[in-house]
């Protein structure tokens, strides 16, 4: 008996030391697959931009985090160094118009593979790269079809050239088609697959069968959203934004991208010269005795300040005048100006007396 009860003891020893391994070792990989989750990067946050931030603006924000964080203005500080890491990374992601591609699609893993298969140099497309990493089949095997993809929305936008000469923010609102619960349910996520049956001895046919799921049900209706359009200074005129998925929404795929094309707004001033878009026009009325014995005049600028376009000599009608670095900022270069171009229009009297005429003879010779 006293055996018995000892080995009982034993026993329940046992499976309380299993259950508390089975519980530890559940806790772990709760854990660690927390950590993985966790550590996953995001690109857009550590450069702090937007997924549909425009190729510009990564580079604006790259080189202020990276002037920022730099080791020569942050000597010996280890967190800088490494945030200063982090950012180098996710402008080298984010600038190759490819893996920025893969990165929006298939997260850190998936460019992760990709770029293990582009060292290998098989030459492989995105798709042939996918299809092994998730599950599509290896070498010549066929892959998963591609995801289906909404359709792209390309909307104009007019801004002003004040806004183009200091940059700023706008809201656009526009209506677009959205995804929303319906009732009842719909076949979805449809394969065509081939299968084999035997119809008598030593007889087999093939033919495709369709296999879906049964998902809950949706529809479309049209709804306002509002975006935000940052206006760089010295945007060029019919230069496009992307707004990433934000285009027609598409049942069981993913959305199609906007693309904002930036007009420049006629201004009662101001003309943006076509090909040189950094420089201005301006039209200046004199009158003949201005353009003949010179004349003060000022002209205010798109963000208020006084530019001198007078002349002390002779000014011809339709002469032109160049005024260096107050056109608008360069695209991409907003330290540098194009020019301004001045033409003079001489608005001559409508009639002159008889004595005004004889002294005029006199003065001109």
């Amino acid at each position: 008996c006293t055996a018995g009860c000892r080995a009982c003891l034993a026993l329940g020893r046992m499976r309380g030391t299993m259950r508390r391994g089975a519980i530890a070792l559940l806790l772990a990989l709760t854990l660690g697959l927390a950590l993985l989750v966790t550590a996953a990067k995001d690109y857009y946050s550590t450069l702090g931009v937007s997924r549909s931030a425009s190729d510009s603006q990564i580079k604006r924000a790259y080189r202020k985090l990276a002037m920022e964080l730099h080791p020569d203005k942050n000597p010996g500080n280890e967190a800088a160094a490494a945030k200063f890491a982090d950012v180098n990374h996710a402008y080298e992601i984010l600038s190759d118009a490819d893996r920025r591609k893969v990165y929006d699609r298939h997260g850190e893993e998936g460019l992760k593979q990709h770029d293990a298969r582009s060292a290998q140099g098989q030459g492989q497309g995105m798709g042939d790269i996918f299809s092994q990493f998730f599950g599509g089949g290896f070498g010549g095997q066929q892959g998963e079809p591609e995801t289906p993809k909404g359709d792209t929305v390309v909307i104009d936008v007019a801004v002003t050239l004040e806004e183009l000469y200091s940059g700023g923010s706008r809201t656009v609102v526009r209506d677009k088609s959205v995804i929303v619960p319906a009732r009842g349910t719909r076949k979805c996520n449809c394969q065509v697959r081939m299968v084999t049956k035997q119809v008598g001895p030593g007889m087999f046919q093939q033919f495709q069968k369709k296999e879906c799921d049964e998902c809950p049900n949706v529809k479309m209706q049209r709804e306002q959203v509002s975006l935000t359009l940052e206006v760089e200074p010295g945007t060029r005129d019919g230069h496009k934004l992307l707004f990433f998925e934000e285009g027609e929404p598409e049942i069981d795929g993913d959305p199609g991208d906007l693309e904002i094309r930036v007009l420049t707004s006629s201004h009662e001033r101001f003309a943006r010269d076509a090909t040189n878009q950094a420089d201005l026009h301006h039209t200046a009325h004199i009158s003949l005795a201005d353009a003949l014995a010179g004349f003060e005049l000022e002209l205010k600028h798109l963000d208020g300040h006084k530019v001198k376009i007078g002349a002390k000599d002779i000014t011809r009608p339709f002469q032109v005048r160049t005024f260096k670095g107050q056109g608008l900022p360069r695209f991409e270069e907003y330290s540098k100006f194009g020019d301004m171009h001045v033409t003079y229009e001489v608005d001559f009297p409508k009639s002159l007396s008889a004595d005004q005429k004889a002294q005029l003879r006199k003065l001109l010779g």
